[in-house]
């Protein structure tokens, strides 16, 4: 009776301390939030996530812990919140990145990145159900990873950037229309976030601060029917996160409310700090600065003259109209040529076919990048180019090297990407016998490509032919993350129409035999690129390699002729040593002959081959497709490439 006793006092103060999940601040002047990153409170009693810095993160959190989940633990409480936020971007039209309301175990979240993961997550915890995270994104960029619908939605996410449900920001009025809504437009909007704990419903309603529109839209703009309990923690915090990626914005909380098992307590819109929308551009200092200075003598004046000519004429630059529309895409001359240090020898990573490539740090935000100038003597065809350069700058995965944009002056190109610390694949398989990478390694960096090709191919808006998969075009993170770059000979066509492409590109040895003679690149020459990258990371040697002074190996062939005697893992790179697993070695020797096949629809598509590589699916009996070694590389037709035939 006694024991009884004790466990209903336990029921009730749990009930009581739930009912007691509740707070409300009209404005954050005598708030005590938890901060991280760059969030901050402002005078005016604002809470400013992020502010115009590119690549930053904002956290802010209520201080103490909210009980969701009864003694039980099998079913999470109802719950409300309501919030009046405001994004103001830096260039007016464009956002960056957007706003989460957070429900989290934790009021750090250690390793979150910036940009498309908004604070929230990384590339390696993004989906884990181990998370414990309920979001509710108010996101102003899209990002295709993460497979959003457009730069200006709204999403319900749980554990993972892709959202469960999501729609484009709008709301529902009185006569049930629905109205677009800017996120980013930098006036405020109110939102209200409710879970329903017996219905187990989710609703998210939007609606903007106007006059004669403060009140609650009676039909929800976004709704999901998901049980939280398996999600929410018996102790969780609640609060929001944000990001900015290469475009800034400063993301802002004028007022927030919260309540466990009720409705959240209406904000006082009258009460809530002003956020400024768009501010007022600085007078320029060169007027209040230097027209005293023009009196000084004449003799001053026409040396800054002949100087101020020297240097535009060092960093000029021809700006057409069309380029305009581009923005932030495109880099000036003068910053790039500061970021490289002058473009220095010391600056220098690599030398390549196509140019030469720097690292450079853009100094107002201090990005790493790597920029890579190309010649580009004739002026045909350049605004096409520099389209599908700024549409490729659009792709998002986690095996792709990030491009930011790029600079244009006289005849050459410049483009700018995202520094890779552990430089090339090729590097560590030809130019480092002691630091060759292990199978574990290696495998992990061929699966990551073969995902990032699947994207372009297929994911992707846009089918995406990269035309150059080797192994000097994969990067290396700081965790030997294999990341495929140099798009510089990418093509872009719409998903079921044919490529055009009858110019002849790409690297001798990885070139598939129809693309040599109509010079036309497609998925499946990729493929066979692809087979080439595969041979040539397990075996260590160039698809087309020198033994002694007058004798070439063709790759393909050796490995074919492994395979032919029965002892294919002969082929096997010698520095692999003992630790390696025969069974996953086995599988890419044979799938690099598989894709390189010289008939077309002999080769798997990109989908198959990451199918193969996870064992979703059994690879075929090579000895059944009656393979031959012609029938593999097409030998002759390289030997006629390399002898100038």
């Amino acid at each position: 009776m006694f024991l009884k006793l004790v466990f209903m006092l336990f029921n009730l103060v749990t009930l009581v301390a739930s009912e007691d999940n509740s707070f409300i601040y009209n404005g954050f002047q005598s708030s005590h939030l938890y901060l991280d990153g760059i969030a901050e409170l402002t005078s005016n009693g604002l809470l400013r996530l992020t502010s115009d810095t590119d690549h930053e993160i904002g956290h802010a959190f209520y201080p103490n812990p909210i009980v969701f989940e009864n003694t039980s633990g099998e079913s999470v409480f109802s719950f409300s919140t309501t919030f009046v936020f405001a994004i103001r971007p830096q260039y007016p039209t464009l956002g960056g990145h957007g706003i989460v309301f957070v429900i989290s175990p934790t009021k750090e979240l250690p390793n979150s990145l910036p940009t498309q993961y908004l604070g929230l997550f990384n590339n390696s915890n993004n989906g884990n159900s181990s998370n414990h995270v309920f979001g509710v994104e108010l996101d102003t960029v899209q990002d295709f990873e993460f497979d959003d619908i457009n730069n200006n939605h709204v999403g319900i996410d749980i554990n993972d950037l892709k959202s469960a449900n999501s729609t484009s920001a709008g709301y529902y009025d009185d006569n049930d229309g629905f109205n677009d809504l800017s996120l980013f437009s930098g006036y405020p909007m109110h939102v209200w976030i409710e879970y329903d704990g017996e219905k187990k419903k989710i609703n998210v309603t939007l609606a903007p601060i106007s006059v004669g529109f403060n009140k609650k839209p009676a039909r929800p703009l976004l709704s999901l029917t998901k049980d939280l309990s398996p999600v929410l923690n018996n102790s969780m915090y609640v609060g929001f996160s944000s990001s900015t990626g290469l475009l800034a914005a400063s993301h802002y909380i004028l007022g927030w409310s919260f309540k466990v098992n009720g409705l959240a307590q209406n904000l006082e819109i009258s009460e809530l700090p002003e956020v400024t929308v768009f501010s007022e551009k600085k007078k320029s200092k060169f007027l209040t600065i230097s027209l005293p200075l023009i009196l000084l003598s004449l003799v001053f004046m026409i040396t800054l003259g002949v100087m101020y000519y020297i240097k535009r004429k060092k960093f000029s630059e021809i700006l057409e109209d069309w380029e305009h529309e581009y923005g932030p895409h495109r880099f000036k001359f003068k910053d790039l040529y500061f970021a490289t240090k002058g473009f220095g020898e010391k600056g220098l990573l690599g030398v390549g076919g196509f140019g030469r490539v720097y690292k450079g740090v853009i100094p107002s935000s201090k990005l790493e990048v790597a920029v890579k100038r190309v010649s580009h003597e004739s002026r045909q065809g350049i605004r096409e180019f520099v389209s599908e350069i700024v549409s490729i700058g659009r792709l998002r995965h986690r095996n792709l090297v990030q491009l930011y944009g790029y600079c244009r002056r006289k005849s050459e190109l410049l483009l700018v990407y995202d520094y890779m610390p552990n430089g090339s694949l090729d590097n560590y398989l030809y130019n480092q016998p002691k630091a060759r990478l292990n199978w574990s390694q290696r495998f992990r960096i061929i699966k990551g490509v073969a995902s990032s090709v699947v994207y372009l191919h297929e994911e992707w808006e846009k089918v995406v032919i990269h035309r150059d998969i080797k192994a000097s075009n994969v990067l290396l993170d700081s965790e030997f993350n294999a990341r495929l770059g140099d798009f510089g000979l990418s093509r872009l066509y719409d998903h079921g129409a044919d490529p055009h492409t009858t110019h002849l590109a790409g690297t001798i040895g990885y070139l598939a035999p129809e693309h040599i003679r109509t010079g036309k690149a497609t998925k499946s020459s990729d493929v066979f690129s692809f087979g080439a990258f595969l041979l040539e990371v397990v075996c260590g040697r160039r698809p087309i390699g020198h033994v002694g002074d007058n004798e070439s190996l063709i790759l393909v062939d050796y490995v074919f002729e492994c395979w032919k005697r029965g002892e294919i893992l002969e082929a096997k790179d010698a520095y692999l040593g003992t630790k390696y697993v025969s069974e996953e070695v086995e599988l890419v020797l044979k799938l690099g002959l598989l894709c390189s096949h010289s008939e077309p629809l002999a080769r798997p598509s990109m989908r198959q081959v990451v199918q193969y590589l996870e064992r979703d699916i059994p690879l075929p009996d090579l000895s059944s497709l009656s393979l031959s070694s012609s029938g593999l590389s097409s030998v002759s037709i390289a030997e006629s490439v390399l002898s100038g035939g």
